[in-house]
């Protein structure tokens, strides 16, 4: 069985947190939020997730500034997990991209959306309301159960 830790970053409504709790709740996988987890040794880890919030399309910071600080282990892989408040974005390439330049595999990226109330959003009452569901919940775990897998 691969040894997985998640690096995470969850912000605003926790959309992100909700999702990473589901799949901890069923699997064994240790969750690590950046900014405060820096330091931690991952050396042990088979696989590495990453996961955020997509802000202004984008990950966020504490997470792509790990990634471009982090030295892997021989053999780790990584996947990609966010959470956004309107269409997909582009945040997921950029992430996957980077952690390739670093020397990280990539075996799977998955997203659903997300409660959102940033910006022009609030003034209608927020987007994607009642996101992430239970239905968004159970296609998280069974993603991670593929990669995990892998």
């Amino acid at each position: 069985m691969n040894k997985t830790a998640i690096l995470y970053h969850s912000h605003h409504h926790g959309n992100t947190k909700k999702v990473l709790d589901a799949i901890a709740a069923q699997e064994d996988v240790d969750l690590i939020e950046l900014p405060g987890g820096e330091h931690t040794d991952l050396s042990g880890y088979d696989i590495l997730g990453f996961a955020s919030g997509t802000y202004k399309g984008e990950f966020h910071p504490a997470v792509t500034y790990f990634i471009r600080q982090y030295k892997p282990a021989h053999g780790q892989r990584a996947f990609v997990l966010s959470t956004h408040g309107g269409k997909k974005e582009s945040a997921e390439e950029e992430v996957k991209e980077l952690l390739e330049q670093v020397g990280l595999p990539v075996i799977g990226c998955w997203s659903c959306r997300g409660f959102d109330t940033y910006g022009p959003f609030k003034l209608i009452g927020g987007i994607a309301k009642g996101h992430p569901n239970q239905a968004d919940l159970e296609d998280a775990v069974t993603f991670f159960e593929e990669v995990e897998h892998h």
